[in-house]
């Protein structure tokens, strides 16, 4: 009998992503997340696609009846600016991993995936620009990032809980800023690399030669390509290890550093305006790669060239096209 796997969020970039992997793997999935399907950034034609929101005890109830197996990445959440001014928002996802939670140990569910975020770690080991990377211990004394980070912090120890008393394997990564092609890149919810590969490729295609960059471009983080995260992802749900995980890229550049890998991706170079009043989140971000690499014998190794080269040519040609007029190919 071939084992279902449910992927919450799968209209999502990474949601969209994995299931795409899965399917690949041929698993039999069920994929769910609240948007209507044709506006998924990946439409598999061979997984059972339902449109439910998960923050309906009933809707998760649905969802995970018959699965051995759930991957929780749904949340509502995007880049600092949709973070800095949703937190109530960002909070309310509580109740999706609650109530999935719930529903996958009433329906008998083997393993359990809740992906967290590097915003669960507290500001004040985040004030400088030349920080160390975080250990996964650094959580604590919590400081979590107000609204989406204390969301996330609060679902880890709930996962904890339900695998205690319940008996439920739950599993735990802390994402550190993935990007990619087939996500977000622009109206608000789009992160970083995203945010700049649009900015740039709008200002070739008009001929402008200027960017605007928030903040004063010094902070510095750490990016993940969608492919480390896919795999890092899939080596924990099936490892040994039951406490959170970073799962994230240690190779730091600010934010100045990104936009020089993308002008020389495009072959151009423009003149820099900060803003200085825009949301920009900690000083300071990078992963410390030391727990994953002892655990799973693995951490993510793709360049941020190298990904970036395959993120700015995808987000290129949805600029590209919005600025011909034509339907620009947003999911795979």
């Amino acid at each position: 009998m071939t084992e279902l796997t449910l992927v919450a969020g799968a209209g999502g970039f990474i949601g969209g992503q994995l299931v795409r992997d899965l399917e690949r793997q041929n698993f039999e999935i069920r994929a769910v997340d609240r948007k209507p399907v044709k506006a998924w950034y990946y439409r598999s034609s061979t997984a059972e696609n339902l449109v439910l929101d998960l923050k309906e005890m009933e809707s998760c109830r649905i969802s995970t009846r018959g699965a051995t197996q759930v991957y929780n990445l749904a949340a509502d959440m995007g880049g600092m600016g949709f973070i800095e001014h949703n937190k109530a928002l960002c909070m309310l996802s509580v109740l999706i991993n609650t109530h999935l939670l719930m529903a996958s140990q009433e329906s008998g569910a083997e393993r359990y995936f809740f992906s967290s975020s590097a915003c669960v770690y507290p500001d004040y080991r985040q004030s400088e620009t030349s920080v160390q990377g975080l250990r996964e211990a650094d959580a604590y004394p919590a400081a979590a990032e107000d609204g989406y980070g204390w969301e996330k912090l609060f679902s880890e120890r709930m996962c904890r809980h339900f695998a205690e008393d319940f008996g439920i394997i739950t599993r735990v990564a802390r994402y550190h800023n993935v990007y990619g092609p087939y996500g977000s890149w622009d109206g608000g919810r789009e992160k970083a690399p995203a945010a700049i590969c649009r900015k740039v490729a709008a200002a070739l295609i008009a001929g402008s030669n200027t960017i605007e960059i928030w903040g004063d471009g010094k902070q510095t983080r750490s990016f993940m390509y969608i492919d480390d995260c896919l795999k890092g992802t899939q080596l924990l749900m099936k490892s040994n290890f039951s406490s959170p995980l970073n799962i994230g890229s240690d190779e730091m550049v600010s934010i100045n550093q990104l936009v020089d890998i993308v002008e020389s991706i495009a072959g151009i170079r423009l003149k820099r305006s900060y803003k200085l009043d825009a949301p920009t989140g900690v000083r300071g971000r990078n992963s410390d790669n030391t727990l994953i690499r002892e655990t799973l014998g693995w951490e993510p190794s793709i360049s941020l060239r190298t990904g970036m080269e395959e993120t700015y040519r995808w987000i290129y040609d949805q600029v590209k096209a919005r600025a011909e007029g034509r339907p620009f190919v947003a999911a795979l």
